[in-house]
């Protein structure tokens, strides 16, 4: 069941200033080749690009890309992020080099227009990629979050010191080194589906276990990921903005910001969802998401 809320009004006062940047996002950004997987669909519609969030990689979508492309969707490319999955390593994690990350996958693919959904991180991302290159971007969608400043460093950063906190001797199964993981996890990270999310970035490398995460840069950056950069031209195409009723990642005082930056936003919640939107009510999701991708007379 969706909740859809009127677009907001423009602000007429004043805006809250976001904290600025670190020095590193305003050096020189060189993008990195992301790691991508493609699930081919009808070549008359436009590609679809789908970006994880935070702790995540290209298989939280998988099953989604497949069902949005038995829907009558374009093709869907789901990408590692830079540090996450199987994307190569960079000490820099800011916005600006997520979005030119995706910008040259797009080139190399020789992709010219798309339609972006993101997810958390990922939805900031594609925020980022839409604001800078409307050109490049149709429509938009963003999955439980907003243009604002997002107030959890401390549990996040909580996290990334038990994950590198874990310790695992080498020669162990993959069973046995996970759960012994999980058992070491367990006294900070409390809830076991957001553990068994973590669990998915431990990956064997030669006989040892480790983290497929770049956890300093992370954890170097969660200002810069939890913040959103500053932007004064609005983007002009359509955009969703579809949120778990039950999460507070998107609530009704970013609706000026968005309104702002996104003035044809549609702003939609899926009733009984909590952040993982797309996992906690997937036939919803789907359905919200395919009327938002299709023409009319689809």
């Amino acid at each position: 069941m969706l909740r859809r809320f009127p677009r907001a009004p423009a602000p007429t006062g004043g805006l809250s200033v976001r904290p600025p940047l670190v020095a590193a996002a305003r050096s020189v950004v060189t993008a990195v080749p992301l790691a991508h997987v493609e699930v081919p669909g009808r070549e008359d519609r436009l590609p679809l690009v789908m970006l994880h969030g935070l702790f995540g990689n290209h298989g939280n979508f998988h099953t989604v890309a497949k069902a949005l492309v038995s829907r009558g969707s374009g093709k869907v490319l789901t990408m590692d992020a830079r540090n996450h999955g199987s994307s190569p390593h960079s000490p820099l994690m800011t916005y600006e080099a997520m979005s030119l990350d995706v910008q040259h996958l797009l080139t190399r693919l020789g992709i010219t227009k798309c339609i972006v959904l993101g997810h958390s991180m990922g939805g900031k991302t594609a925020m980022t990629l839409a604001l800078q290159r409307p050109d490049l971007v149709e429509r938009l969608i963003s999955v439980d979050i907003s243009p604002v400043t997002t107030a959890l460093v401390s549990e996040f950063s909580t996290y990334i010191s038990a994950m590198k906190s874990v310790r695992i001797p080498d020669g162990l199964s993959r069973s046995a080194a996970r759960q012994l993981a999980d058992d070491q996890l367990s006294p900070v990270v409390q809830l076991p589906h957001l553990r068994h999310f973590l669990l998915t970035n431990l990956v064997e490398v030669e006989g040892r276990y480790t983290w497929r995460l770049n956890l300093e840069a992370i954890s170097h950056h969660l200002t810069d990921i939890m913040n959103f950069p500053v932007f004064h031209k609005p983007y002009l195409g359509p955009a969703l903005f579809l949120g778990g009723s039950k999460s507070p990642y998107m609530s009704s005082k970013d609706y000026p910001e968005i309104q702002r930056l996104f003035p044809k936003a549609d702003i939609q919640y899926i009733e009984g969802a909590g952040h993982i939107v797309h996992q906690e009510k997937f036939a919803e999701f789907i359905t919200a998401v395919s009327k938002f991708l299709l023409p009319p007379e689809c």
